[in-house]
């Protein structure tokens, strides 16, 4: 699933496209809003709170979600689009600019006093203006039973991580992620390596993830092969599982009796380099 950065990225390009024109056609392809037509409306803007995007009209909120294959094409005017027309979902269209949103999860249309419900729910966006690391943390905390690594996808403590972030972040904090959030070491770091991760991906070209999907490949710290094995949701049990990947040695088993060095405030300077060393751009 796209995660974050990702849906920052679509954004600014769409952001590029629409915001301050007025949109020449529209074109729903979904029943609920087959016979919506914003055409004639001017974009005032675009935003993104976690992995969910939002076109502003002044008077309406058009809500996007990726979820698993979603993406978003900005075209010129008559250019052949590099995706099938039948998985379009929705097309906003202006003199000089069409944007189409291929096969995306969710589209609805809300009044702009109703956005809010779109997000309510979420936990603090990391790549937002208003991010709350304290907020994120007092989430996280409220389930200390439940593995860090599935805390960590629950949009509900913190929207924007996805299947391969939370898996960097679980390795630059030398963190088993089935390791229990009470049983974490010193849990405000972790949530400072997942901003800090997130907002570099936002702003440089990505990279190879140090552990995500190399399982027995060698791990960039210590040698050891990498492993990959389910992870099962205790409280939801009939939800699929999801893989995550690891070092066995620098980050054992919470029930393995194994300790590892105390985590730095700061995870992602570790190696005692520069965060593009670690594939991750410049820190600040």
């Amino acid at each position: 699933m796209p995660e974050g950065d990702t849906v920052f990225h679509a954004a600014a390009r769409l952001r590029k496209a629409l915001a301050g024109k007025t949109l020449t056609r529209s074109d729903f392809r979904v029943p609920r809003y087959a016979t919506l037509d914003v055409a004639g409306q001017e974009v005032d803007s675009v935003g993104s709170y976690g992995k969910h995007l939002f076109v502003r009209t002044p008077e309406l909120s058009i809500h996007t979600h990726l979820k698993m294959e979603g993406v978003w094409r900005v075209y010129q005017p008559g250019q052949r689009w590099t995706k099938p027309g039948f998985t379009a979902r929705l097309i906003l269209a202006t003199a000089d600019a069409e944007a189409v949103g291929f096969s995306l999860g969710l589209v609805e249309v809300l009044r702009r006093a109703d956005e809010h419900t779109a997000t309510d729910h979420l936990g603090p966006d990391l790549l937002g203006p208003n991010w709350d690391p304290a907020e994120a943390v007092r989430r996280l905390s409220r389930n200390p039973a439940q593995p860090i690594g599935l805390a960590l996808l629950d949009q509900t403590n913190l929207a924007g991580l996805g299947n391969i972030f939370r898996t960097e972040v679980c390795f630059l904090h030398r963190t088993h992620p089935a390791t229990p959030v009470a049983a974490v070491d010193n849990l405000p770091a972790l949530v400072d390596t997942a901003h800090r991760i997130l907002t570099e991906a936002a702003l440089h070209p990505p990279r190879r993830p140090f552990v995500y999907g190399r399982p027995r490949q060698p791990c960039p710290r210590c040698r050891t092969p990498l492993q990959a094995r389910p992870l099962t949701d205790p409280s939801h049990p009939t939800h699929p599982d999801r893989t995550i990947y690891f070092c066995p040695h620098c980050q054992p088993p919470p029930d393995s009796g194994l300790a590892t060095r105390a985590v730095p405030r700061s995870a992602v300077s570790e190696f005692g380099v520069s965060c593009d060393r670690l594939g991750y751009g410049s820190c600040p």
